[in-house]
Parts: C-alpha cells; sequence; structure tokens
C-alpha cells in the first residue's frame, strides 16, 4: 500500500469516501452519492476540494485508490458534526469496503495526522457514531470524547502537539 497526499483529481474520490463513511452501517438502507452530495450538512465536506487550507492523503494498492483521509476546517456559522473550535479541523476518512480491517484506516489516520503536525495544526476533531467500529481505532490512537454529538454519536479530539 502507498500513501500519498490528496490532490485536486481526487475530489471525486475523497466524494466516494464520504459517502462510504456516511453509509458505514450495513444495517442502514444506503443513502445515494447524489443525495450526500446535495445535503448542504454532508457536501460541505467535499465541496470546492482543495480547499487553501485542506489536507488529505490518499491510500492506493494495486494501483487503485482504496482509502482517503482529509482534514477541513469549518467555522462555528458552518459547523461540521465533529465542530469543536474554528481552529480545530474536522477529520473525515474513508475505506473502500473490500480493505476495511486491513490497516488501511489506521495507515491514513496517522498519515493525516503527521501532516497535520507538519502544517502546525495542533489538534483534530470528529465525530463518530457509537455503534462504529471506527470508534475503538480513534481511542486506540488517542482520541478522546469530548462530549456528544447527538444521541447516537462523540465528538472525539486528539491533542498532537
Amino acid at each position: 500500500m502507498n500513501l500519498r497526499e490528496a490532490t485536486r483529481d481526487d475530489a471525486g474520490f475523497l466524494a466516494d469516501m464520504l459517502v462510504a463513511a456516511v453509509n458505514w452501517s450495513p444495517e442502514w438502507k444506503k443513502k445515494s452519492r447524489r443525495r450526500v452530495l446535495r445535503a448542504p450538512d454532508t457536501a460541505h465536506y467535499v465541496a470546492g476540494w482543495p480547499r487553501p487550507d485542506d489536507l488529505g492523503v490518499v491510500a492506493e494498492a494495486d494501483g487503485e485508490r482504496v482509502g482517503a483521509a482529509w482534514l477541513r476546517f469549518f467555522t462555528a456559522d458552518d459547523p461540521g458534526y465533529g465542530f469543536v473550535a474554528d481552529d480545530v479541523p474536522e477529520l473525515t476518512i474513508g475505506v473502500v469496503a473490500a480493505w476495511r480491517g486491513r490497516g488501511v484506516g489506521r495507515a491514513l489516520l496517522r498519515a493525516v495526522e503527521n501532516r497535520a503536525v507538519e502544517a502546525g495544526i495542533g489538534r483534530i476533531g470528529l465525530s463518530v457514531e457509537r455503534k462504529n467500529f471506527a470508534q475503538r481505532l480513534y481511542l486506540a490512537e488517542g482520541y478522546e470524547i469530548v462530549g456528544a454529538g447527538s444521541a447516537d454519536s462523540d465528538t472525539m479530539v486528539k491533542i498532537l502537539t
């Protein structure tokens, strides 16, 4: 597996990974790509990729993109689900279904954190549903629950510096 910086050419793939992240549970009726990208509360995670302060990584294996993780800053006027503060970017991560459980998510998480440190970012926030197996990954990687994002999700933060 190879990890590289996400570029403008990856915008469509990041949108696919956003859809995968939204549809993480096999128990739910899947939301279409169109629905996810038309809903303002989810579309703003990828709209206009890349903005000047966006930062992301893409995982590739066997010549194919298999996952992506990226950070985007939001404001209190247009917050993400895991909004903490204007100076704390929010993490989005998605892995192609066939590649889940194979270390791709952990590798992406560590790579995006390393790039964040290089960019002078001190904290990363995220939102994760409590039933999502990814929450165990975040806890194992040093993220801490700082509040409830909703009745079913937690807001988590990792201090990088």
